[in-house]
């Protein structure tokens, strides 16, 4: 059922945020910079924990999920360190995240063809 309730959640996220892509003029990189900052505002204010408890990483995946994680951070970091937990809480929390974008961003790099547009 778990399975289930993520699929549902994660899809709805994406397809809500295609067709706001679709039929916006608003720049790609521009919306999801905004979901990142979407999803830390909804933890900040306590609204996202809930759909996390419930579909798992059906709202976790996404870059709403991602906002989460660095909110999340955030907050036990300050309630670990103090102020400085603001600087450091959002970077710990998603370093795992982070260094595997990069490294399989460099693999893929390596295995796929060069495009050859400027011909």
């Amino acid at each position: 059922m778990m399975y289930l309730k993520a699929f549902v959640v994660g899809g709805l996220i994406c397809a809500i945020v295609q067709i706001f892509m679709e039929k916006t003029k608003i720049k790609t990189p521009r919306i999801l910079v905004s979901l990142v900052v979407i999803g830390a505002i909804l933890t900040g204010v306590e609204l996202y924990e809930p759909v996390v408890e419930f579909a798992g990483a059906g709202a976790t995946a996404p870059l709403l999920g991602f906002g989460y994680a660095l909110a999340k951070g955030v907050f036990k970091a300050v309630d670990e360190s103090g102020l400085l937990g603001v600087l450091t809480g959002g970077l710990t929390a998603t370093a795992g995240g982070i260094t595997a974008v990069i490294v399989l961003a460099y693999i893929v790099s390596f295995i796929s063809k060069e495009s050859n547009d400027n011909k």
